[in-house]
């Protein structure tokens, strides 16, 4: 015998994965990731017996619920599903996945759209911090298709623009953690930030690349991944994260000078294999650090003010480049972030039940 839970599948900006509804999930925690291995198939490197794509960008949670906060319409916990190991884990969000929330709660009546334009305020558990999302729902309902591309998606497809508030040092408790704009720590100079992602900048000339090797070649080369994971695991605590031997953050990002126009030119690890792209708030803890005198990434970047006063920065990556609206004020020692802002995309993908043993859970 088999429990049904009702899901849609979506990919959001440049990820995929499992969307539910918080009730169509047993609410004690243990038996929530039981269910939810099951239904990725985890652990598998292939994840063959279940949905997830063998790729942790493919193999991605969102439970959604009506929220009771007020002013706040959504709330979503992101969870990570690992293919390779029986582990799912919450401690970053997702802000690819987070572009298919509103989309997914219109599509299932959590809430209702508005007229030609749909804005949504969601509340992220993982950070504690909001994000207004703004979807076109022409007659009520979700646009999938347009004229907007992101890199790492094949085509276009209607733009879902994203506003981040109040998302510096959602995770490390300060945008700056350890206090400094530069750190030393295995003879290497960092900069630790968290704009909405834990985010270690570091020169990729450090490490004897160019930063423009491919995620196969880095991940190939054991020598820079050891050192670099050495350096992960020192500024955990520093980082206000404990010991982050098997959590997610923070991820490590290799800078380099940009070669296809854009502000600087990026290569993660996040924290073992190496996207092929750049999570979203990767990009803006990125994006911030760029505008920060003295940091690892301010050092290599090269920005432009726009004419609305807007910093416009374009983080290249593997496979193009993504772009963060950044207002930025520098007030003596003080950094504030008025606002950060960018365009993802998303798609609903298939709408149904995902199958896991009655042994599992038997359902409510």
């Amino acid at each position: 015998m088999q429990t049904a839970i009702p899901t849609l599948v979506m990919r959001g900006g440049t990820s995929k994965g499992l969307y539910f509804n918080a009730s169509d999930l047993p609410s004690e925690r243990v038996l929530r990731d039981q269910v939810l291995l099951s239904a990725l198939g985890s652990p598998d490197s292939r994840e063959i017996d279940g949905m997830g794509g063998g790729h942790p960008l493919t193999s991605k949670v969102a439970i959604v619920k009506k929220s009771t906060r007020p002013g706040i319409d959504l709330d979503y916990l992101f969870l990570q599903v690992w293919p390779d190991r029986a582990e799912v884990s919450d401690q970053q969000n997702c802000g690819n996945i987070l572009a298919g929330v509103g989309p997914f709660a219109i599509e299932t009546g959590i809430i209702e759209a508005s007229t030609d334009l749909t804005s949504v305020r969601i509340w992220m558990e993982n950070t504690e911090s909001v994000a207004t999302v703004h979807i076109q729902t022409p007659h009520g309902r979700v646009n999938y298709e347009g004229s907007s591309r992101i890199d790492g998606v094949p085509g276009t497809h209607a733009p879902i623009d994203i506003d981040f508030e109040d998302v510096a040092g959602s995770s490390c408790g300060a945008l700056l953690p350890t206090g400094n704009v530069i750190d030393v720590v295995n003879g290497v100079e960092v900069t630790c930030i968290d704009n909405g992602m834990p985010v270690v900048c570091l020169n990729a000339s450090d490490f004897g690349l160019t930063g423009e090797e491919s995620p196969v070649e880095i991940e190939a080369n054991t020598v820079v991944k050891e050192k670099i994971e050495n350096i992960r695991l020192a500024v955990g605590e520093m980082m206000n994260l404990g010991d982050v031997k098997n959590k997610t953050v923070p991820k490590m990002s290799l800078l380099s000078p940009p070669n296809q126009g854009g502000a600087i030119s990026t290569r993660t690890l996040i924290p073992v294999r190496v996207h092929e792209a750049i999570g979203v708030l990767g990009a803006v803890s990125v994006a911030t650090a760029c505008l920060i005198p003295g940091s690892v990434a301010y050092k290599i970047a090269q920005t432009k003010v726009s004419e609305n006063g807007m910093t416009k920065i374009d983080v290249e990556h593997p496979t193009g480049f993504f772009t963060v609206s950044m207002d930025v004020a520098i007030e003596g020692a003080s950094i504030i972030i008025r606002k950060s802002a960018l365009l993802r995309t998303a798609r609903l993908l298939m709408q149904g039940d995902v199958f896991i043993p009655h042994s599992v859970w038997s359902g409510k």
